[in-house]
């Protein structure tokens, strides 16, 4: 049984969702969930009033579930199509508008998802169905990736301890035009986040940390710090994971410009993990089919991202169109991703007759660092392969979206991409002469094309 360890914090990751909301609950509007059917933001609406009540009073209850049907319709492995699913509930808690203590904010998420996707028929490293990924790929999982406490200080300082989904809504290498769990923007995992950082931090995870806001409004500015196991699961409550030697460390901070007058955000982060290495994240690992690698003790990687709007109708209302990129690099051993890249054009809300549509297409670049395999060298000769053999090539894929919006609660999305994967070839154990011995067959991978139709429910 591992042994226990305390975990003391100082970590950014970017505002996550109760950070974001010290200032953005006092903005909301008075009756979120109200209107008709087709023009309130929420399907089942205010409950008879209960629900903006419950509101007003620092409860916040949201609900929604998005469905994605994918195939392969060209190239990768299979050309199969999925079709798979998520369900994510998300509970917040305002202390001070329950009428208690002033700056307390607690939140709560569980998720799971159902049936499959086509993540493992493409050859590539980047899922191309980031939404089948959460809580854990490849589904009929259920997970609770959220669970904490954060309370502010002063309007300027807070802590904060639990167990954290480092991916959410408002956090986790935030970008105005590319960010979330694939439910509302891009489908495919490098225009979401970063890659680099699915190495050595775990979506779900213990820690404790501290948020800074130095202008009060976490839109402005807003700096994080943190320790975290490096082990958590949404599965598990994280205790019994519980090591000195898996942590990571974490820091980020993003701030809002004003380049030409126009909206925009630069974010600066970086991680540090002690844990031994000996095999890829599970959210990363399907073309790895051993998923072991060669140990290595400790990893980290530096990032940044920015956005910026070209075209605003009104400033500060979170509409136009502009443009995004994501650099990082890494130590390359054991982090087999050394460099990446990505740059694209976002749109939300263009139209005036049409508020809540949003668009974009991008492309990423991943530089690999061939890992080494912990695999005996006997077991390779049965094989016929190599011990240095190189299985993995540079990655880079193209993706496109329009978002419409058939209701404030209903969006139908469809989506193309075109992935040139990492691995290069796939193996297969087959018979040989007379069925006596056996005999490797090698199939080359080609560039994929996926194609792709998303439906979200906000309930």
């Amino acid at each position: 049984m591992k042994r226990s360890a305390i975990i003391v914090t100082f970590i950014f990751l970017l505002g996550f969702s109760l950070s974001t909301q010290v200032v953005a609950q006092d903005s909301a509007p008075k009756d979120p969930y109200s209107g008709d059917l087709w023009n309130r933001s929420t399907l089942t609406g205010d409950w008879g009033g209960f629900r903006n009540e419950w509101a007003a009073k620092g409860v916040t209850i949201d609900l929604n579930v998005t469905q994605i049907g994918q195939g392969v319709v060209n190239g990768g492995k299979s050309g199969a199509w999925q079709y798979g699913g998520r369900g994510d509930l998300t509970i917040n808690l305002d202390s001070q508008k329950l009428g208690l203590w002033p700056g307390g904010f607690f939140n709560f998420e569980m998720e799971g998802n159902w049936a499959s996707s086509v993540n493992s028929n493409t050859g590539a490293l980047m899922p191309v169905n980031t939404n089948q990924i959460f809580p854990l790929p490849p589904g009929d999982i259920f997970g609770v990736p959220a669970w904490n406490f954060t309370q502010f200080l002063s309007p300027y300082f807070g802590l904060t301890l639990g167990k954290y989904a480092t991916i959410t809504n408002t956090s986790g290498d935030m970008n105005e035009f590319a960010h979330g769990k694939g439910a509302t923007q891009f489908m495919n995992m490098a225009f979401n986040f970063n890659p680099l950082l699915a190495f050595t931090v775990p979506y779900s995870t213990l820690g404790v940390g501290a948020i800074g806001l130095p202008t009060k409004d976490p839109k402005e500015a807003i700096v994080t710090f943190f320790v975290l196991s490096t082990n958590g699961k949404p599965t598990t409550s994280g205790f019994n994971d519980l090591d000195g030697n898996a942590i990571t460390v974490a820091a980020e901070g993003r701030v809002r410009t004003d380049f030409f007058g126009l909206t925009g955000h630069q974010l600066f982060g970086t991680t540090f993990s002690n844990k031994r290495f000996t095999s890829i994240d599970q959210r990363l690992r399907s073309i790895i089919e051993t998923n072991a690698l060669t140990p290595e003790k400790g990893s980290w990687n530096i990032y940044y991202n920015f956005d910026q709007y070209l075209y605003e109708p009104k400033k500060g209302v979170d509409r136009g169109i502009g443009i995004f990129g994501r650099l990082g690099v890494s130590d390359g051993n054991p982090n087999f991703m050394k460099f990446f890249g990505s740059f694209g054009v976002g749109g939300k809300g263009m139209f005036e007759s049409r508020p809540h549509d949003q668009f974009g297409w991008g492309f990423y670049y991943i530089n690999i660092d061939n890992p080494r395999l912990n695999i005996d060298a006997p077991r390779l000769q049965v094989l016929g392969l190599p011990r240095n053999v190189e299985f993995l090539r540079d990655e880079y894929g193209f993706e496109a979206y329009y978002n419409f919006a058939l209701t404030p609660w209903a969006m139908l999305t469809p989506d193309i991409q075109i992935v040139r994967g990492v691995q290069k070839d796939q193996f297969s154990l087959g018979r040989g002469p007379l069925g006596l011995l056996p005999r490797i067959d090698r199939k080359s991978i080609s560039t994929s094309t996926i194609l792709g139709l998303r439906l979200q429910l906000v309930f």
